[in-house]
């Protein structure tokens, strides 16, 4: 099973869309999804064509949140669905052989996902957080860990988590790992991906 490690999602970042991306394909981050619900459908498409163009021959996927249609019209590598977004098994009428994730947010959805067999994962909110409008129950790391023992495929740990609390979360076994505030409200991105990465490497 590969680990993601650091796991990009870009929601209403300090710098630009093409920067990101251009900073995540030097990093060599494996993950970078495109997560914005504001935004029209031109706008995403222009956008994720530009990343889309910047991530193509890299370590770096390029995952579209939400929207199979734009997922295919921006020829994305992974598709990201939400509880409330259609189902895998329709998504894979419109997006083919594409890779997939999930979004679940207790141990009793996480089976329910790894019985439909996704590509991956995700698994939150771990700890309290703003950064959807209506945030789900934290699940801790408690609820985490049983799921990492019982998952095939990546589980990324979401929801909540930044430098001061990530051990936590590593502790328990996590190597995929997303920070959403963290890396998008800041102009220091870099220092931020190596903080982390050096986090994450210490218990390799």
């Amino acid at each position: 099973m590969i680990d993601f490690g650091i796991y990009i999602i870009i929601t209403k970042p300090q710098l630009p869309y093409t920067t990101i991306a251009e900073k995540c394909v030097i990093k060599g981050i494996k993950m970078l999804q495109l997560r914005e619900k504001h935004l029209s459908d031109k706008e995403l498409i222009r956008i994720g064509r530009d990343i889309k163009s910047i991530t193509t021959g890299s370590e770096t996927k390029f995952v579209v949140n939400d929207r199979p249609d734009l997922a295919v019209l921006c020829d994305a590598d992974y598709l990201h669905l939400g509880q409330d977004d259609i189902s895998i098994e329709d998504a894979r009428r419109i997006v083919g052989d594409m890779k997939i994730g999930l979004s679940t947010h207790s141990i009793a959805q996480a089976t329910e996902a790894l019985a439909k067999n996704p590509d991956y994962i995700g698994f939150g909110p771990i700890f309290p957080t703003n950064a959807k409008a209506i945030p789900d129950k934290p699940v801790g790391t408690n609820q985490l860990k049983q799921v990492l023992e019982i998952s095939k495929v990546p589980v990324v740990a979401i929801g909540g988590i930044f430098p001061e609390n990530i051990e936590e979360v590593i502790g328990v076994g996590a190597k995929s790992i997303a920070l959403v505030r963290n890396f998008m409200q800041t102009n220091e991105f870099d220092a931020r991906v190596s903080e982390i990465n050096k986090l994450l490497n210490r218990t390799k």
